[in-house]
């Protein structure tokens, strides 16, 4: 069990990122095999990245369903770019997959890319285990001019 931290805590935000979203609905359920088969790709993924912390994902959270929400965090849009179309990794072999056995309409797949400039994000956690960007990022008392949201968005000058 991950332990739960009762201070006020935030992360740091003097770097941008990237907001990955992504995931996948099952339109038709009873066709399980591709279900699976969409379901074991993203896992090869997953533990190709976790293997390899220089290809730039920060970390993730996952939740399940019919349909799947994945939030990825990347060190840059380069990063997620040069994974997605790597011919030796992973992203290539699974969306090639997709494209010759999977796009059959059993499963729906969508994903959204935010870029973050630094200091265009807040956060704040208060009992509560690490999280989120809390979980990829340093995590920070949340005072002075962390203490609020306003502060935490605000530029150097404006504190």
């Amino acid at each position: 069990m991950t332990e739960v931290k009762s201070e006020r805590l935030t992360v740091p935000n003097d770097e941008g990122m990237v907001v990955f979203l992504i995931g996948a609905r099952a339109n038709r359920w009873w066709q399980l095999p591709i279900v699976f088969g969409v379901a074991r790709a993203m896992a090869r993924m997953m533990r190709e990245l976790r293997q390899d912390p220089d290809a730039g994902l920060l970390g993730f959270e996952s939740y399940g369903g019919r349909t799947t929400l994945m939030v990825q965090y990347w060190r840059s849009l380069e990063h997620l770019h040069a994974y997605a179309h790597d011919k030796e990794r992973e992203h290539v072999r699974g969306w090639r997959a997709w494209v010759r056995r999977w796009s059959s309409g059993a499963m729906g797949i969508w994903h959204e890319t935010y870029l973050v400039p630094a200091g265009a994000f807040e956060a704040v956690y208060h009992h509560m285990p690490p999280f989120g960007l809390g979980k990829v990022l340093p995590l920070v008392p949340a005072e002075g001019h962390r203490r609020s949201a306003r502060g935490r968005l605000a530029t150097p000058r404006s504190r």
